[in-house]
């Protein structure tokens, strides 16, 4: 008994684990709106040691269209502006001797479209993985040694946590898209 409720418990932890990243994953996806976690994957050289850029200035965006970085030594002014640069983004950023600017143009209708598509991607990519969870749990359910009902019955647990986390992963992408197409 207590070896079936470990694979429902596994494979909800797993579930719980595929949301995460999808969360990461769509957050990296710019809505038109100036975001901090824009330049999550940035890190600069620092010392001589690749740091996050959030652990060497403060990043923040005072309004829509707009992120500011704050380094805590202006040493490293142009040392951010060079990472973000050579980042790939497509950002311009500003250095005016104090902090660096970065102001997020406004996104195309084309454009808008295309990062739809991309979430959309991200997201199908984890009901994949919630469903390739489900089938392996289920298959573990299928060689324990148990009665027939228990199978059953832990296999439409299974099933109503696939349900369940396949809606959240809906509800997600629902709100990224509502997110990416509000001009």
């Amino acid at each position: 008994m207590e070896e079936n409720l470990n694979i429902i418990n596994k494979a909800e932890e797993s579930m719980i684990s595929a949301i995460n990243h999808l969360e990461g994953e769509l957050a990296k996806i710019r809505a038109g709106k100036a975001n901090p976690i824009m330049l999550k994957n940035i890190s600069v050289d620092y010392y001589g040691n690749q740091t996050p850029l959030n652990q060497v200035a403060n990043v923040n965006t005072p309004n829509n269209q707009t992120i500011s970085i704050q380094p805590w030594e202006k040493s490293l002014l142009d040392e951010i502006e060079k990472s973000i640069a050579d980042s790939n983004l497509g950002f311009n950023p500003v250095n005016n001797g104090e902090s660096i600017i970065i102001n997020i143009p406004p996104l195309t209708e084309e454009r808008r479209v295309e990062l739809t598509k991309l979430a959309k991607t991200e997201s199908d990519s984890a009901k994949v993985t919630i469903r390739n969870i489900r089938q392996d749990s289920n298959q573990k359910i299928k060689s324990l040694d148990i009665s027939e009902d228990l199978k059953s019955n832990n296999e439409i647990d299974i099933q109503e946590l696939t349900d369940k986390y396949t809606k959240v992963i809906d509800d997600m992408f629902s709100s990224k898209e509502k997110d990416i197409l509000t001009l």
